[in-house]
């Protein structure tokens, strides 16, 4: 059930027909809301109470507990993680819960999208708060029954028991009383004890698992409308080109063919872009269609933009000084008395998000409303851009928010989601699913940016870095003043702030390519950098790398960043998961030449990750990553099957994209299709994988993306430790790893 709010100005108001559905589903219960927005929220019906609007918690008076999923799910297991904070709280058996994932709704606290890590730690507090509101008026509930003091009345697993005469009540004979009453300013709620947790830390299988085995219909691709057609969206091959003229003609007369027009677009690089519509009665007819299509383009200065000029450049411009982003100490006069100065330059290129589930969206306008079913990351910017598109109030767009098929920052950005409501648009009352092809689909992304990191470094005569220089080159969308999305660095990023003589520059080159947030943004390339580059002084010093990075942090201490951005970065968190790493992987054991190991660590998305690495390096150069042992701290685990499962999934793709994976630019288009000249990981290449979680007391954080960044240069370090071979630039395929 996908409810949204008509009126925007009016946060706290509900659709009567939604507030009737609710209520007939709930057959008489309570339902408890997001946003308290008052403390008499409550409003009865036909034995039915709700909390309005837009409600978490539905108990039914057949005991049903209902708990709606705010955020999207990509399958980071946040449809199942949220949930249990509430349920946790709320002291419900999790057998007894029912999952349904929410539409957008306006107004809602929070951000209701999946990106940055931070669904968990923006809704934790919060979302207890939801629980435990709604375990306190069960309880008041119980105690105006039974006449008793409140608190003598104890909430436990879906019934409050009364601590005097060991009575007890199950919440479905409550919840009618419950309804009645004034809801309790969330801030004034007891929240449990974490000791006391039944739910949060266990291991919890995913709410949609059975359904996915088995094929159900949750993901975007998989919705049917009555009267549904079909379309695909066909762009220009060069980025930013616009159609002139088309054979239309041909197109329509084609059989399944329902229609074929141009739209116009936008300039908007991340809205609606320029092309041509092809619908049909299937998607097989469209796609088919394509093929015949014929398109007169308008692409100016697409040769400018190629990627073995953009490497030209860079080697130019590295020889130039770039734009100063930081510069603590004295840097020269570090390199120049240092004994031993090394330089080195690493590289990496631009990626494609690879998701397995192509760009999709279904939509239908009518009676002057835009209805939307999108596998989105972030609803509120489709609904955004529609509603500028259209010219339409805010409660004419509605999103239903579907099972995502892969996301990894990709639907951050809604141009599919605008292709499909332009063509709804256009066949009016009609729905009309827009698919896209494995081609357009790694065409037309919103890539990782690629980059190149110029290092001078130097260490003293203790063995410790005294001296740090990283010029940054990187790109910038049609543009050499601001960087592309999730391709600029921060002035914090590490080593700088733990090296006295530290210096950060930048320069930024033009492109056409389109660049978005990809797993971990900007941290999932700059570790790899940065932490070979570390690995590279601590040989030169002649250290082992782990004690070279342990001494690199210093004390344990919190580290604040420039201009109070962002959180603090604290070293003794950073040891710890450095240190348990090494020790569940046995650092510094005994290995025959072609076996090695390999240390890196990150900071990101307010996560701490260390992993180590072994591979073993045949004569040939072929490489087998044999293992990989990653020690996290991210606070309190909510749920220990769904953090695993990010952790590995994040080192797999990490060890994927920086083995086997590249963007390169011809003519101001990509060159990869598909995934016979981009390819992915194969599960034989898969290396066995060891999470240990080191579960301080800090605040949860999310962990789609912490574990992401440093697998790539542990990997990399390991390959040098077996072979001597230092990569510097990805893919590692692209490296002659023979030896004798």
């Amino acid at each position: 059930m996908n409810l949204s709010p008509t009126d925007t100005r009016h946060p706290a108001a509900i659709a009567r027909r939604d507030f009737v559905k609710a209520s007939a589903i709930a057959g008489g219960g309570l339902l408890l809301s997001a946003l308290f927005p008052s403390t008499k929220a409550a409003a009865a019906t036909k034995g039915s109470s709700i909390f309005a609007p837009n409600f978490y918690i539905k108990i039914a008076s057949d005991g049903l507990v209902t708990i709606i999923s705010k955020n999207p799910e990509i399958g980071q297991g946040i449809k199942t993680s949220l949930p249990m904070i509430i349920a946790e709280e709320l002291e419900v058996p999790w057998q007894n819960v029912t999952v349904e994932q929410a539409g957008l709704v306006l107004g809602l606290k929070g951000w209701q999208g999946a990106g940055g890590s931070g669904a968990t730690p923006g809704h934790y507090m919060d979302f207890r708060k939801v629980g435990a509101v709604g375990r306190t008026l069960l309880e008041q509930a119980a105690a105006q029954k039974w006449g008793v003091p409140v608190a003598q009345c104890q909430a436990d697993q879906g019934y409050v028991k009364h601590s005097a005469s060991q009575k007890k009540l199950a919440y479905k004979d409550l919840v009618d009383i419950a309804a009645q009453l004034e809801v309790p300013d969330p801030d004034s709620v007891t929240l449990k004890d974490p000791k006391t947790f039944k739910l949060l830390g266990r291991r919890i299988t995913g709410v949609d698992n059975r359904a996915i085995v088995t094929g159900q219909p949750l993901f975007g691709i998989d919705q049917q409308r009555e009267g549904l057609l079909h379309a695909c969206f066909v762009r220009c091959p060069v980025f930013g080109g616009k159609p002139r003229s088309a054979n239309l003609d041909t197109i329509k007369r084609m059989s399944g063919i329902v229609d074929a027009f141009i739209v116009e677009g936008t300039d908007d690089a991340f809205g609606l872009r320029p092309g041509v519509a092809i619908v049909a009665r299937d998607t097989w007819t469209t796609f088919k269609a394509q093929q015949s299509l014929q398109v007169l383009w308008q692409d100016d200065n697409a040769s400018q933009h190629n990627s073995l000029l953009y490497q030209e450049q860079a080697s130019q411009l590295a020889r130039e000084p770039g734009q100063e982003l930081r510069s603590d100490g004295d840097v020269e006069g570090a390199l120049a008395s240092a004994e031993q100065v090394l330089e080195a330059t690493y590289e990496y290129p631009f990626l494609s998000h690879t998701n397995l589930e192509p760009q999709n969206t279904t939509a239908l306008y009518q009676d002057g409303v835009m209805q939307i079913w999108s596998p989105t990351q972030n609803a509120i910017n489709g609904h955004g851009l529609v509603k500028e598109l259209f010219q339409l109030e805010d409660d004419k767009v509605k999103i239903d928010i579907t099972r995502i098929g892969g996301g990894f920052g990709r639907r951050l950005m809604s141009d599919f989601i605008c292709e499909a409501a332009a063509i709804a648009h256009k066949l009016e009352g009609t729905p009309v699913k827009v698919t896209w092809t494995r081609e357009q689909d790694m065409q037309h992304d919103y890539y990782r940016a690629a980059g190149w990191h110029h290092f001078k470094g130097a260490v003293d005569a203790q063995g410790k870095i005294s001296a740090w220089s990283d010029h940054f080159v990187t790109f910038g969308l049609d543009s050499t003043e601001k960087t592309g999305r999730g391709a600029g660095i921060s002035s914090d990023e590490f080593p700088i702030r733990f090296v006295e003589n530290a210096r950060l520059s930048q320069t930024i080159l033009s492109t056409n390519v389109p660049m978005g947030w990809w797993r971990a943004p900007g941290s999932c390339a700059i570790a790899f950098a940065t932490q070979g580059f570390i690995d590279e002084l601590a040989h030169q010093a002649q250290r082992d790398p782990l004690q070279f990075r342990l001494e690199l942090l210093g004390p344990d201490r919190q580290v604040a960043p420039a201009g109070k951005r962002g959180p603090d970065y604290d070293s003794g968190r950073m040891k710890n998961v450095l240190q348990l790493a090494a020790e569940k992987a046995s650092w510094g054991k005994k290995l025959p030449k072609g076996r090695g190991q390999g240390i890196a660590f990150h900071f990101s998305h307010r996560g701490y990750v260390a992993v180590v690495a072994e591979v073993t390096v045949a004569p040939n150069g072929s490489l087998s990553v044999d293992k990989l042992v990653a020690g996290v701290d991210v606070g309190p685990i909510v749920n220990l099957s769904g953090a695993e499962n990010q952790v590995q999934g994040s080192l797999i793709d990490a060890l994927s994209a920086a083995w086997q994976q590249e963007v390169t630019i011809e003519g101001g288009r990509v060159r990869q299709t598909n995934f016979d000249d981009n390819p992915m990981l194969r599960i034989a290449q898969s290396p066995q994988i060891e999470v240990h979680f080191d579960q301080s007391d800090n605040p949860p954080t999310g962990l789609g993306e912490p574990a992401f960044p440093p697998a790539a240069p542990a990997i990399a370090n390991a390959i040098y430790a077996a072979t001597g071979k230092r990569i510097r630039s990805m893919p590692f395929s692209k490296t002659d790893l023979t030896w004798t």
